[in-house]
């Protein structure tokens, strides 16, 4: 036997299944790709000089390991599609005379052949593309990101060998698969599982109770503290859910409208129904991998384009004046808390720099958790995000000071100003009973937290005597980890001789001398939180198109496996004296329900888990519902026409197949 034959049979084989390996070449050339994309920018030498750049690095290196594990994943699953589909040929062979060794070598040169081709083609069209990437990304950035066109080589090591030993498992599994296999098994094996599924109750009761379970954390879920630690928990119920749903779930129903001979004995439900029960037991998995794929790149896309879109108004939201200081200090050992505001007046005068709503105040802030009544300095392991206070506290003669009101207090009477949950009409702190006499309307304070959505209770005591009790009870309690006094100054300046950050140097140097200070400024801010979201924006981007090639593939893989198996059910229903136009009606209506079943149940997660991700984003400050609720509408009408021109043109190859 020449020794080219095993080559030649390789590449004949796969010119023979284009059909299947173009694709499938095509997907791994992007995947990997996209990986080395992800590794070279994270391993760029340049990235260290960027605003934040450890921020940045982790968030790439972040996608460069999703985009790992995912590879590893979809192409796994891919293959399988794959080799389903070259059983019978496969079988053939082996009745034909050849060996299972001559059909592992035929398989072995046909993976080195594609994964050669692959890795060649992937990592040439990274190289090719790192730099447009490198361009989007700046322009996402607002600035100069100093990244330049680099090839690192440890991401080009590290794509190789990554992607190599994918390849090789794919063909180790290919290996087992044949040594477990007789002939007769192969030459069915595209045709296994036409018997009629059983229905399981239990597990379509499990999944539905999963599904419902993580709708209802998701929509009763009040506190953002508690939607950070119970996402995670909604999301793997509802990807469990939708797995048990698409696989015994929609056959449940299909069972009991079957059952239902009223509905089921009618020309067009009849095959339908039929037809789909069939449909839903071949391709289960992989309606539920569109689902849940759908729903990723919904999630991703719509919320890092919002955070995006948004960075402005959250970047007003945290800094609401050009400028701030802060002092910390213990109050039984005060310094003189006008040092500050003399310091900086002083500079402001000598630079000509204008001062515009300057305000200052001094006030005592302390995380709480609420028993009963009782503002309880204890932990519990029982406390959650939404058990959690912030406590704020300021004397009345500093609220006056603030506010221009005469408010006199005495004793143990407050006033309060709170957001979130209340503390109610009276608290009990550091065993202290205190009354609030009149709850406030206006939040007249401007600290650190008022941006944040979180239980807050702006606290007006009588006296310093008073703030200096609870100081030290607290400080007692807390011991290290206790809060100090804070003396906070805003205010918005102009330089008429250059920018808001030159100025906020000057002051910042003025104020060098005190001990436990600390400035900040929103336009020396304003490229570390445009770099933060802009590579939120690029990785959520990127791997939104990462999934949807992903789906694409399944939804390509899935049509052709219907092709074929519907080719002979298409004669056969001819046969028994429907029409051909009733037969292509029939399986049309089947193909486009089931099609785009995993688009619809993917809406309904998104409606489920909208509030959630809401009190997520209220975490990075961003509060615009409104702009959530436009991207995420977006995002899926866009989504929704991709996923639609993917019907067409896969439905074309269908018919095609099934008219052959």
């Amino acid at each position: 036997m020449s020794k080219l034959f095993y080559p030649k049979l390789a590449v004949t084989n796969i010119k023979k299944n284009g059909k299947f390996y173009f694709p499938y070449l095509l997907t791994y050339v992007g995947t990997i790709s996209m990986f080395y994309i992800m590794s070279a920018i994270s391993n760029n030498s340049r990235i260290s000089t960027m605003p934040d750049a450890q921020s940045m690095t982790t968030i790439m290196n972040l996608g460069t390991i999703v985009i790992g594990i995912f590879s590893v994943i979809f192409l796994f699953y891919t293959h399988s599609f794959l080799m389903k589909r070259r059983k019978k040929e496969l079988g053939l062979y082996n009745i034909l005379g050849m060996e299972k060794k001559h059909l592992a070598k035929m398989l072995f040169l046909e993976t080195a052949i594609t994964s050669a081709a692959g890795l060649a083609c992937g990592l040439g069209c990274g190289i090719l593309f790192n730099k447009l990437i490198i361009l989007i990304l700046e322009k996402i950035l607002h600035f100069d990101s100093g990244i330049r066109f680099e090839i690192p080589g440890i991401s080009v090591l590290i794509t190789l060998v990554l992607f190599a030993v994918i390849s090789l498992l794919t063909l180790l599994s290919d290996f087992a698969r044949i040594k477990l296999s007789n002939p007769i098994e192969l030459l069915n094996g595209s045709s296994v599982g036409e018997k009629e599924p059983k229905t399981k109750i239990i597990m379509t009761l499990i999944g539905f109770a999963c599904i419902s379970t993580g709708y209802a954390i998701a929509i009763i879920t009040d506190s953002p503290l508690d939607a950070l630690l119970l996402f995670f928990l909604a999301v793997v119920l509802v990807i469990i859910g939708t797995y048990l749903i698409f696989t015994t779930g929609s056959i449940a129903i299909l069972k009991l409208l079957k059952k239902n001979k009223k509905y089921y004995y009618k020309t067009s439900h009849f095959t339908s129904v039929s037809g789909m029960l069939y449909r839903m037991k071949q391709n289960a998995v992989g309606l539920a991998n569109i689902c849940v794929l759908s729903t990723m790149v919904l999630v991703m896309v719509s919320t890092t384009v919002c955070l995006y879109i948004g960075a402005e108004d959250t970047l007003m939201n945290r800094y609401p004046t050009d400028m701030n200081f802060e002092q910390y200090y213990d109050l039984n050992d005060a310094p003189d808390p006008e040092k500050i505001v003399n310091i900086i007046k002083d500079t402001a005068d000598k630079n000509a720099y204008t001062l515009t709503d300057f305000k200052d105040y001094s006030y005592l802030s302390f995380i709480t958790g609420k028993q009963g009544d009782v503002l309880s300095t204890t932990p519990s392991n029982e406390m959650t995000g939404s058990d959690v206070h912030i406590l704020v506290l300021v004397t009345a003669d500093e609220y006056n000071r603030l506010t221009g009101n005469s408010e006199t207090l005495t004793g143990s009477d407050v006033l309060m100003y709170e957001s979130g949950k209340s503390i109610g009409s009276s608290f009990v702190l550091f065993d202290q009973r205190y009354t609030v006499t009149k709850k406030l309307d206006s939040d007249f304070m401007n600290s650190n937290y008022s941006g944040y959505d979180f239980n807050l209770h702006y606290i007006v005591v009588a006296d310093d005597s008073t703030l200096r009790t609870i100081f030290n009870e607290q400080k007692n309690i807390y011991g290290d980890s206790s809060s100090p006094m804070e003396h906070y100054i805003e205010f918005n300046l102009k330089n008429p001789n250059g920018s808001t950050v030159d100025a906020f140097k000057t002051l910042q140097n003025a104020l060098g001398g005190l001990e436990s200070f600390n400035g900040e400024c929103r336009e020396a801010n304003r490229d570390s939180f445009y770099s933060i979201y802009g590579c939120f924006l690029f990785l959520g981007v990127f791997l939104g198109l990462l999934f949807t090639m992903a789906a694409v593939l399944i939804i390509y893989y899935k049509q052709i496996s219907e092709g074929y198996d519907d080719k002979e059910r298409y004669h056969v229903m001819q046969n028994v004296g429907m029409s051909k136009t009733e037969v292509k009606q029939s399986i049309g209506s089947q193909v486009l329900t089931v099609f785009f079943m995993p688009l619809i149940i993917a809406a309904l997660h998104i409606l489920a888990s909208f509030k959630m991700i809401t009190k997520l984003l209220s975490l990075f400050g961003l509060y615009n519902i409104p702009l959530f609720a436009g991207c995420s509408a977006l995002t899926f009408l866009s989504f929704a026409v991709i996923y639609a021109v993917v019907y067409i043109l896969t439905a074309k190859v269908y018919y095609k197949i099934v008219n052959a």
